[in-house]
């Protein structure tokens, strides 16, 4: 693999993890659900939530957080993506509104008909939130 392959995946990898933040964000159900694999075997674990298996259990659990949550910027925070081929995970932080990282996620991704899909999604609390450094350059 090429470096400028290894650069086009990572930044199309890096959308897709932008997309599912932003449908988060936006209370866009229409949007996550077509970020979520349609073929490959799909799970998720929300914080504190037990683990959710295939694509109408986990669908429906973002359709009823989308329809009830309060509105706020879920932000994602120091993406590093893994590749492994077709498959590649993106360890991040997540912050909301205004305030430092306090959960580490892992997102899972798959090349899909051409496109990077979501197989997994998993979110839990930090034992303390990170630190914020001014400028906070290295948060965004």
């Amino acid at each position: 693999m090429t470096q400028t392959t290894q650069i086009d995946l990572e930044t199309a990898i890096l959308q897709a993890n932008a997309e599912f933040y932003r449908a988060f964000s936006a209370a866009d159900f229409g949007a996550m659900s077509e970020l979520w694999a349609k073929h490959a075997p799909v799970l998720c674990i929300h914080p504190l939530a037990p683990v959710l298996v295939g694509r109408t259990a986990v669908l429906d659990s973002w359709r009823k957080i989308l329809q009830e949550q309060l509105r706020f910027e879920m932000r994602c925070v120091q993406p590093r993506v893994h590749l492994f081929g077709t498959h590649a995970i993106v360890t991040c932080y997540e912050a909301t509104s205004g305030h430092p990282p306090h959960l580490a996620a892992s997102n899972s991704f798959v090349l899909e008909d051409s496109i990077w899909r979501m197989v997994h999604h998993q979110a839990g609390p930090l034992a303390q939130p990170l630190v914020r450094t001014d400028p906070p350059a290295d948060l965004n």
